[in-house]
């Protein structure tokens, strides 16, 4: 028997927050190098410090996510600024309750339940070709609805393990 094994990337849209969180960054790190020239060169320090704190967090606000399906076995990993991978998480679609596309109203019950923990490994873009997808999944004693965005074949991968559990409406 063969294995099931698909493989989606998706790059997550910049946000307005993400945008104006890089901005400010940098609109800093330049004024206090100016500072520093013009005024005081102690803020110098304060420059690098700021430049520093640039080049550890701006690379982070740039985001992919590869899904990775095997045999009923989802890992979702993050992917800062095309270089560096993270796992993010990693669920066992057997513990699954319901997969279905993020509009449907089979999963209306799960996203008013103040109680389930919501996990967004989406691009955050709707249309355009980009459908998201939200599972509920039993993870670590305690039920998450996670929303991610599948091709074709994925689904199709995991709905011929779980036939009954992957809705496409």
């Amino acid at each position: 028997m063969s294995d099931l094994y698909t493989e989606v990337m998706v790059a997550k849209k910049p946000t307005v927050k993400d945008q104006l969180i890089k901005f400010v960054l940098i609109l800093f790190t330049v004024l206090f190098a100016l500072a520093g020239l013009v005024l005081m060169p102690i803020l110098l320090v304060a420059a690098v410090i700021l430049g520093v704190v640039d080049y550890v967090f701006i690379p982070r606000l740039s985001v992919e996510f590869e899904y990775l399906y095997v045999n009923g076995e989802l890992d979702v990993d993050r992917i800062f600024s095309k270089s560096r991978r993270k796992r993010a998480a990693s669920y066992d679609l057997s513990s699954m309750e319901i997969m279905a596309p993020w509009n449907s109203h089979r999963l209306d019950s799960y996203k008013n339940n103040r109680g389930l923990k919501k996990v967004d490994y989406s691009s955050g873009i709707e249309g355009e070709g980009h459908k998201p997808y939200g599972f509920v999944i039993s993870n670590k004693n305690q039920l998450e609805l996670v929303i991610f965005e599948p091709n074709e074949v994925m689904l199709k991968d995991i709905r011929s393990k779980m036939p009954r559990k992957v809705f496409y409406d």
